[in-house]
């Protein structure tokens, strides 16, 4: 394809990925309002984070492995379709347990869009020259995670309401459908004898959901504690489950998850870095808006204002390393240092409180940002650049789906760490006052504007004191990135599009 082309079909690809990172931005923000709206609790504000995040992590190694078997484009359509039909049923959505549903079902849409954007950029573009092009994405992202909360907020503050944020992606989840459906052109290799591992998919899938649910009840009030036999029925059958999934793909002809293409040791590691960049990024920073508005009492359009410094820092960071890729070919030193900033902007931040000064977590974002900038687009590059294009997009998709499954943990565990230590802290205010709240506390009712100003500020220092000790965590598995990408290999980018194997010179024949 000549550069024109590339960049036309580019487009159509860049505005359905824009649709669905726009989607969890924007929502990201309007969080606390719409569970104050809904009568929802802590435990149910990670779990509309979590749901998206897990049905997007369970869907996307079956969108990749489709996208090696079906039509690309086709697929991406119609995960823009799911997508859509998910973003109405949330608009709608009169309750936490529906907003729960549509969650899934966009979830789903997204793990597609997710997949099959860097399936097909992968196909159609040789790994050497990719960087030139990841500006491009580097900057629709940067403009879906710095626009989507201020767009978020704008909506949350005006007559429009908070349903607005799920409505307002429709329109231009249609739009990208349409220019992908002018714009990209690609040739269809079909397979006989096809067959999807669902067996596998659901394993996987359950394994992961009952951890999840493990952790957001352990050590909550009217649940059961850490150390516990609910604690060891749930660990004892998830990790059965996941065992039960390598089982099953080990033994099908097409696997879900190959491993024989998992445990090569470029993606083996890169899929390491990407669940502690997962957790990071999507557990960590999911609470960010709600550190600007509960703790520090920011409006949502503020709050979406606030959290620009990180993403100028990853729009800073992945294009000016996917152009210094391009040029020179090295990519390693970017993936080491971006590791390097995550860690040193987690650690700071696990010293925020409710007096932080502002400008201060500006600063520490934006090392989170420049970090994340350089690891996100760059992992999946080191790991394209050893499979062949048959494999690619189970490749991709692996990546994509760990680092998914990072973050829903990260969401889970952190909001789970978050809810006791607010309980832990708002208990401790309320003694001070003489108010004995018995077992209630951070896991309740989060809509402050109710409370008596004593409470709500006893409750609002509580988050901000312990919002502090999610991003430590974050910091302390930030770690295992660094350890991940210094021992990945440092392979040469190569500049044709499929690997090409040297046909052997038969030797002589003998007389």
């Amino acid at each position: 394809m000549t550069h024109r082309e590339i960049l036309e079909a580019l487009a159509g690809l860049l505005a359905a990925l824009f649709t669905a990172l726009l989607s969890s931005t924007i929502v990201a923000v309007a969080l606390p309002t719409i569970i104050a709206d809904l009568n929802g609790t802590q435990t149910q504000f990670a779990w509309i984070i979590t749901t998206a995040l897990l049905a997007n992590a369970a869907s996307t190694p079956i969108w990749g492995k489709l996208a090696d078997l079906f039509n690309k484009k086709l697929l991406v359509q119609t995960a823009i379709v799911v997508f859509v039909a998910g973003s109405i049923l949330a608009g709608f959505a009169t309750n936490v347990p529906v907003l729960l549903a549509a969650r899934v079902i966009q979830g789903i849409g997204m793990g597609g869009l997710t997949a099959l954007v860097v399936a097909v950029i992968g196909s159609i573009i040789p790994p050497r020259e990719r960087g030139r092009y990841s500006g491009y994405m580097g900057a629709v992202m940067a403009v879906s995670m710095s626009g989507g909360p201020i767009l978020g907020g704008i909506i949350v503050d005006s007559p429009l309401g908070w349903r607005w944020c799920f409505f307002i992606s429709i329109p231009i989840a249609l739009a990208a459908m349409l220019l992908l459906q002018r714009t990209l052109h690609l040739v269809t290799e079909r397979k006989q004898n096809v067959s999807i591992d669902w067996l596998g998919a659901t394993l996987l899938t359950a394994g992961v959901s009952v951890l999840l649910i493990w952790v957001s009840f352990a050590g909550k009030a009217g649940y059961y504690e850490w150390l516990s036999w609910e604690t060891l029925a749930y660990v004892g059958a998830g990790v059965g489950l996941l065992a039960a999934t390598v089982v099953v793909e080990s033994k099908v002809a097409d696997p879900i998850i190959p491993l024989k293409i998992v445990t090569e040791r470029t993606t083996a590691l890169a899929i390491i870095a990407s669940v502690a960049v997962g957790v990071g990024m999507f557990g960590a920073t999911a609470f960010l808006g709600q550190y600007f508005q509960t703790a520090r009492g920011y409006s949502p359009t503020a709050a979406g204002l606030l959290t620009i410094p990180m993403v100028l820092g990853s729009l800073v960071a992945s294009v000016v390393s996917g152009q210094l890729i391009t040029r020179f070919g090295r990519w390693k030193p970017f993936l080491v240092l971006g590791a390097v900033l995550q860690v040193i902007g987690f650690g700071l931040l696990g010293f925020l409180d409710h007096a932080t000064p502002m400008w201060l977590i500006g600063v520490y974002i934006a090392i989170v940002g420049l970090g994340t900038g350089m690891l996100m687009q760059n992992l999946v590059l080191a790991v394209q650049n050893t499979v062949s294009v048959r494999n690619i997009g189970a490749a991709s998709s692996s990546v994509a789906f760990f680092r998914t499954f990072g973050g829903a943990i990260g969401v889970s565990v952190l909001g789970s760490i978050l809810a006791t230590r607010v309980t832990t802290l708002s208990a401790d205010g309320f003694a001070a006052l003489g108010i004995d709240t018995g077992s209630a506390g951070g896991g309740g009712n989060l809509d402050l504007a109710a409370l008596p100003e004593p409470v709500a500020e006893i409750i609002r220092h509580a988050y901000g004191d312990a919002t502090g000790l999610l991003f430590l965590v974050a910091a302390i598995i930030a770690l295992v990135t660094v350890a991940a990408v210094a021992f990945i290999p440092n392979r040469p980018l190569r500049k044709t599009i499929d690997i090409v194997t040297e046909e052997k010179v038969p030797a002589p024949a003998e007389h």
